[in-house]
């Protein structure tokens, strides 16, 4: 008797998880001015557009290694789940390096066209790098661990709109510290402001 963990999950629950992930991943990186989550980010202070063409600038021009770790590891750290459900989708890591790649750079873009955020080749080099992981993780593990992927993406998206509806009710603004990114180095970054 097989059980259901030892059976392949449906096509159609690893899309829906893949889309959903995608709808997280969208929201966090180009419609945070649109909602809050605690008082992590000011929505009125994301509609700017960068753009940075210098790999690895980060590492010689920030003066914090926060920046280094949150930028790099963050965005590296984000798209692996993307590659896990994608390689459980197409089963291939090239395909699933390309599908990564592709939505990276689709994200980076649309972020520059209309407006919101920074756009990164650090980024878009470590999203990439985060999907081809996350597909050899789930290359690794096999078909068995396929139900612990799809659950573990049902409880993150859940978390995040459980997150979302709470908005500005998670933070407490008397202990906000305010972060002066005016310290940070510009050079070799191309800024437009409209």
């Amino acid at each position: 008797m097989r059980t259901q963990s030892s059976r392949p999950a449906p096509r159609t629950a690893v899309t829906v998880s893949l889309l959903a992930y995608s709808g997280v991943i969208i929201s966090l990186t180009m419609l945070k001015a649109f909602f809050m989550i605690g008082l992590l980010w000011q929505p009125d202070n994301q509609r700017v557009r960068g753009l940075s063409l210098v790999p690895l600038n980060d590492l010689w021009e920030s003066s914090s290694l926060f920046t280094q770790l949150f930028g790099y590891g963050g965005n590296f750290a984000f798209f692996v789940p993307f590659g896990v459900l994608a390689y459980l989708l197409v089963g291939r890591i090239g395909l699933t390096t390309l599908l990564g790649a592709g939505f990276s750079l689709l994200i980076e873009v649309s972020q520059f066209v209309f407006q919101l955020g920074f756009s990164d080749i650090d980024d878009f080099l470590f999203n990439t790098l985060g999907a081809v992981t996350g597909a050899v993780i789930a290359y690794w593990a096999g078909p068995r661990a396929q139900w612990l992927w799809l659950t573990l993406t049902a409880v993150v998206v859940i978390i995040f709109v459980v997150l979302v509806i709470l908005g500005d009710s998670l933070g407490d603004p008397e202990r906000v510290a305010e972060v002066n990114a005016a310290g940070y180095t510009w050079e070799n970054r191309f800024t437009l402001h409209s």
